[in-house]
């Protein structure tokens, strides 16, 4: 079998805090958070900016911890403003067999105004003979 492309990590409703035009490309994103979602320095990403609809890959670049940062640069901060809402998704390709055989699993970090995560959620395939079972699960929740 070939190879699948499905979602590993994603960034749900994050606030724009910056952006700058003349950094040479990619995504600055609280190092924290990438490594909550499951999301790789260098890693391709998907940005779906909720506030109007623009939609752009690019790359991860890992900013302060702890900072809440969110800053699309070069070309991508063109498509968004201070305060704007994203989506932010980091795929992989998997191998339809190996993914029968061990499974999948996302997760999706859920945020307040402040780009505070308030939720994880898990999203999990696995194997039922010879079919695949979606389930999904808070892991966590804060307010």
């Amino acid at each position: 079998m070939g190879l699948i492309k499905l979602m590993t990590g994603k960034l749900h409703r994050v606030r724009v805090t910056k952006s700058d035009i003349h950094y040479i490309g990619s995504i600055t994103i609280d190092s924290e958070l990438l490594n909550k979602a499951n999301i790789i320095p260098l890693q391709e990403i998907e940005v779906v900016n909720i506030s109007n609809g623009n939609r752009w890959s690019t790359y991860a670049l890992p900013g302060n911890p702890s900072s809440g940062e969110i800053c699309p640069n070069g070309g991508g901060a063109l498509l968004c403003s201070q305060g704007d809402i994203l989506i932010i998704f980091s795929y992989s390709y998997i191998n339809q067999d190996e993914l029968m055989n061990n499974g999948h699993k996302a997760r999706t970090l859920v945020f307040d105004d402040n780009n505070v995560c308030i939720s994880v959620i898990e999203q999990n395939l696995s194997d039922n003979n010879g079919r695949l079972i979606y389930e999904c699960n808070e892991v966590s929740h804060s307010k």
